[in-house]
């Protein structure tokens, strides 16, 4: 069973999973797939064939379009925007030539971003409020600007972290500790 606001229109042909909440004024097409106890802002729209995973939160504003999966754990910030064609024109149609963007468990997106489609974001790198993603992102990676750059790694908790010569770190909330080998990062 999940929430639906009045004002929000839910097609017939969605798989929306439990204790999933669907916010004012907000619109899901047949065929997208909503994991359990999301959580769908206000004034979003989700196309045909999106898959988000469990625990995903959309904020305010989001129009997320087919070819995005998003797995469990995905934060996407207000207003931040998917694109799903290179290049888009108004009198051609390219819908066979939607690119897949996937974004990994634990990613974060912040407000008005850009993700440009057919990159892959890695589990819980952290995109800043404004960025525009070009390229794929590594896991951990903390990402800023336009277009984005590597300023470095986030924990698992969203705290940025500080290798030592020997490429260990610690999570300063969570206490878990990291290791930087190879310009990767993995989870100890």
């Amino acid at each position: 069973m999940y929430f639906k606001h009045d004002t929000a229109i839910v097609e017939e042909g969605c798989n929306i999973g439990d204790g999933t909440s669907i916010w004012h004024f907000t619109h899901l097409m047949s065929g997208c797939t909503v994991g359990s106890n999301c959580n769908i802002g206000q004034n979003v729209f989700i196309g045909p064939e999106v898959v988000l995973g469990n625990k995903v939160k959309v904020q305010n504003n989001v129009s997320v379009y087919t070819g995005v999966v998003c797995e469990d754990d995905v934060f996407l910030g207000p207003s931040m925007v998917f694109t799903n064609v290179i290049n888009p024109r108004s009198a051609i149609e390219r819908k066979n030539q939607f690119k897949k963007t996937w974004v990994k468990r634990g990613a974060s997106i912040g407000a008005n971003a850009t993700i440009i489609c057919g990159n892959e974001l890695g589990e819980f790198c952290m995109i800043g409020a404004g960025a525009v993603i070009t390229k794929p992102v590594k896991p951990y990676a903390l990402m800023m600007g336009n277009p984005a750059r590597q300023k470095g790694w986030v924990s698992e908790y969203g705290h940025t972290l500080h290798f030592s010569p020997e490429g260990k770190a610690t999570c300063p909330e969570s206490g878990e500790q990291y290791e930087l080998k190879n310009e990767t990062v993995k989870k100890l």
